[in-house]
C-alpha cells in the first residue's frame, strides 16, 4: 500500500514538549504563543466525524509537541474509539513519538496502541545532540538524558512486544551529524531490538514566510541531499542483508504506483485535528490559527454550535488536483508515478506554492528510483 493511501485521523494532541530538538519544524517562533492541547470535545467530535465518513477505523497520536505529555487524554480519546458505536471493527492505534515518557505510559502503550514509531536519531552522543531533554523535566526523568530514557524503552517495549503484538519502528530525522553514519547506525538499532527504521532528510522549519523570503533559514538548515542518498543506498543493502527494513522519506510510494504525493492530497481520509480545533491536511501545519503560508492545508474547523466539522470544499479539491500528472516538470519522470510530485508540505514551505519544483530533492529519488526499484518485495508499513 503506497504511503498516500494509508486512511487514518490523527490528533495533534498538544505543542508541549519534553524535549528541546535543534531542527523542530514547530519552530519557537511558532510558539511564542501559551502552550495549546486539543479539548476532549473537539476530539470526540472528531471520532464521530471520522468513523461516520470513513471506513477506517486507524487513529493516530502525533505532534507538534509530545502526544504522550498529554496521556489522559490520549488514554480518553482511545477508549472514546474503541468503544464507539459506530465502531463496527476493531480500531488501530498508533502512536508517534519521542519516547521519552514513564513506566506508566509504557504499560499502557504495551496494552492498547498497536503500531509505535520512536523519533530517535541514533547513537546516544548523537540523541543527546540533536534532541536533548527539556531543562524543565530533568528531575522527572531524575537526570537522565534523552538518550537514557528512550533505550530504556525501547529495549523494554521489544521485550515484551512479541506477546502483545505491539508494532516498534524507528524514525529517524538526518542532520550532517549522523548522515555518514547510516550503517553505524543500523547496528545500534538492531543491538535495540528494531528492525524497521525510517529516516528523513532534514527539512526546513515551518515559519512565518517561505523558505525561499528568509535566506539565512535556507542557509542554517542547508542540507546535501546527494550526500545522503550515497549513504542511503549503501546503507539500504547492508540492512536487508541483516534483515532489516531501511526506509527513506525520498522511497514512500516505491510499494506502489500513484500520482498523488501523500495523505494530504487526501484530506478527508486522513484528516489531521489540530490543537486549535481545525482540520489540517499535513503533518506540518499543526496550527489552524498560525498556519501562515501554509495555509492552504487547513481544510475545515470544528463547530461548537452543532458539534460538527465545517469543511471548505474547494480547498480539499485543490490538494486533490495536486498530482504528478498535472505538474509540467513531472512530465516525463521515470519516477512520476512513485513520487507524486514530491511532498506537498516542504514544497509549500519552501517556495509558497504547491506546484514548486526543489530539482536536488528532484534528482534524488530519480537516482533512488533507478537503484531500488519498485517491486512486490519492497512492500512495507508506513509512518
Amino acid at each position: 500500500m503506497s504511503h498516500c493511501n494509508k486512511k487514518m485521523v490523527s490528533f495533534f494532541l498538544t505543542t508541549k514538549c519534553n524535549l528541546c530538538c535543534r531542527y523542530c519544524y514547530n519552530e519557537k517562533e511558532r510558539n511564542s504563543i501559551k502552550e495549546q492541547t486539543i479539548s476532549i470535545d473537539v476530539a470526540k467530535a472528531a471520532v464521530d466525524w471520522y468513523f461516520a465518513n470513513n471506513d477506517s477505523r486507524h487513529i493516530r497520536f502525533y505532534g507538534p509537541g509530545e502526544p504522550t505529555r498529554e496521556f489522559a487524554k490520549m488514554k480518553e480519546i482511545t477508549s472514546y474509539a474503541k468503544h464507539h458505536t459506530n465502531r463496527g471493527k476493531d480500531v488501530t492505534v498508533e502512536l508517534q513519538t519521542n519516547g521519552v515518557f514513564s513506566t506508566e505510559v509504557k504499560e499502557w502503550i504495551l496494552e492498547n496502541v498497536n503500531i509505535i514509531w520512536m523519533s530517535f536519531d541514533g547513537m546516544k552522543d548523537i540523541q543527546n545532540f540533536n534532541r536533548p531533554l527539556n531543562t524543565l523535566y530533568s528531575e522527572e526523568f531524575q537526570g537522565k538524558t534523552s538518550a537514557d530514557v528512550i533505550e530504556d524503552n525501547v529495549k523494554w517495549l521489544n521485550i515484551h512486544a512479541k506477546d502483545n503484538k505491539l508494532f516498534v519502528g524507528a524514525r529517524i530525522t538526518i542532520t550532517d551529524d549522523n548522515v555518514d553514519k547510516q550503517q553505524e547506525m543500523v547496528d545500534y538499532f538492531l543491538s535495540l531490538g528494531i528492525n524497521y527504521v525510517w529516516t528523513n532528510p532534514l527539512f526546513y522549519p515551518v515559519g512565518h514566510v517561505p523558505v525561499c523570503k528568509d535566506i539565512a533559514k535556507k542557509k542554517a538548515y542547508s542540507f546535501d541531499i546527494s550526500r545522503y542518498v550515497d549513504n542511503y543506498i549503501k546503507c539500504y543493502y547492508y540492512a536487508k542483508a541483516k534483515g532489516m527494513f531501511w526506509g527513506s522519506f525520498l522511497t514512500i510510494n516505491f510499494d506502489g504506483e500513484s500520482e498523488f504525493h501523500c495523505r494530504s492530497c487526501h484530506p478527508l481520509s486522513a484528516p489531521h485535528i489540530t490543537p486549535d480545533g481545525y482540520v489540517s491536511a499535513c503533518d506540518m501545519v499543526v496550527l489552524g490559527k498560525e498556519a501562515y503560508h501554509m495555509g492552504a492545508f487547513i481544510v475545515g474547523k470544528w463547530n461548537p454550535v452543532n458539534n460538527e466539522f465545517d469543511i471548505d470544499m474547494h480547498k480539499v479539491e485543490i490538494l486533490n488536483n495536486r498530482t504528478s500528472t498535472n505538474m509540467k516538470h513531472c512530465k516525463g519522470c521515470i519516477a512520476k508515478m512513485h513520487c507524486g510530485g514530491c511532498c506537498l508540505g516542504e514544497t509549500m514551505n519552501e517556495f509558497g506554492i504547491l506546484e514548486g519544483q526543489n530539482i536536488d530533492k528532484c534528482k534524488a529519488i530519480r537516482r533512488l528510483y533507478k537503484e531500488l526499484g519498485s517491486c512486490e518485495s519492497y512492500r512495507y508499513l508506513h509512518p
